[in-house]
């Protein structure tokens, strides 16, 4: 008899678990659905004529066959105006900014969390001060210093204040991942006759890779769709980046949707392939400082 209801109880416990399970993974299927929606509405849109944007077919697959689809809006995109040259300087400026964050996160983190020095606690709180203060609210002295150093319409007015800002997240992400290396790792090094340059080169940096993505991962999502900064400091079209070249040039030289629609597809690409290459990466930092924790 107690078997028996211990069998009933344990058939109960499933059946709630299998209810459960397959409720979460609706929710997870709209919510996956919402999140990719607006990537289907925008290459939709990229592929369609003004009258099916305006009027006859707004959210629907292009009109026709895939062959009869408007892909010469991404031709038309690439003709108008120098979108070559500001998807260039997007890449040149972002990739430096990921650089140098990168690095400048890495070498701090480690001077705080590994080396006993007084003011390590007070420079790490310094630094995180950086989270607080919004990139809106820092426009007009920043602007203020890159007028004065004559930086205006150069790559360095956005690649400094880029850093300057990603900096902060960026050596909290790192500090999660130094903390937990173990600090005899450092103390056979040293017994081996490395120096702290080495140290960090060979021994704490290959062990950092998922927050080396996850950093990268973050910075460029911070550089590559800003406008704000890239619209003030830069006017002209030498440096401009695509953000920036894509809000002036197409108020200008064109009133087809189409191509604008193009433009954002190709804007949107790098980002979406960047994360694809580096997920794997963020996921794995994650599961290591779940299971560090």
């Amino acid at each position: 008899m107690a078997k028996n209801k211990n069998d009933l109880q344990q058939y109960q416990v499933r059946k709630t678990k299998g209810w459960v399970n397959v409720l979460i993974s609706i929710f997870l299927a709209i919510w996956a659905i919402i999140n990719l929606y607006p990537l289907y509405w925008m290459f939709t849109f990229a592929l369609k004529d003004n009258k099916q944007i305006l009027d006859t077919n707004k959210f629907g697959l292009p009109e026709g066959a895939p062959n009869k689809w408007f892909w010469s809006n991404f031709k038309e995109a690439m003709n108008t105006g120098p979108i070559g040259r500001f998807f260039l300087n997007s890449i040149i400026i972002t990739f430096a900014t990921i650089v140098i964050t990168t690095l400048a996160a890495m070498m701090a983190s480690y001077a705080i969390t590994r080396i006993r020095w007084r003011a390590s606690e007070m420079m790490n709180r310094i630094f995180m001060l950086g989270i607080t203060i919004p990139i809106q609210a820092s426009i007009i002295p920043v602007y203020l210093v890159v007028s004065k150093l004559k930086l205006i319409n150069t790559p360095i007015a956005l690649i400094v204040p880029y850093s300057a800002f990603s900096l902060a997240m960026a050596l909290l992400i790192c500090n999660g991942f130094m903390i937990q290396i173990p600090k005899e790792l450092d103390e056979a090094a040293y017994i081996d006759g490395c120096g702290r340059g080495k140290v960090f080169f060979s021994v704490i940096l290959p062990l950092m890779k998922p927050a080396v993505a996850t950093t990268a991962i973050y910075t460029f999502l911070q550089c590559w769709n800003e406008l704000m900064f890239a619209s003030t400091f830069l006017t002209g079209e030498d440096y401009m980046t695509l953000p920036a070249g894509m809000a002036q040039l197409f108020g200008s030289h064109t009133t087809e949707w189409g191509p604008i629609g193009a433009a954002l597809v190709i804007a949107t690409m790098p980002t979406i392939v960047f994360y694809i290459l580096f997920s794997r990466r963020i996921q794995d930092s994650f599961i290591a400082g779940a299971v560090k924790g």
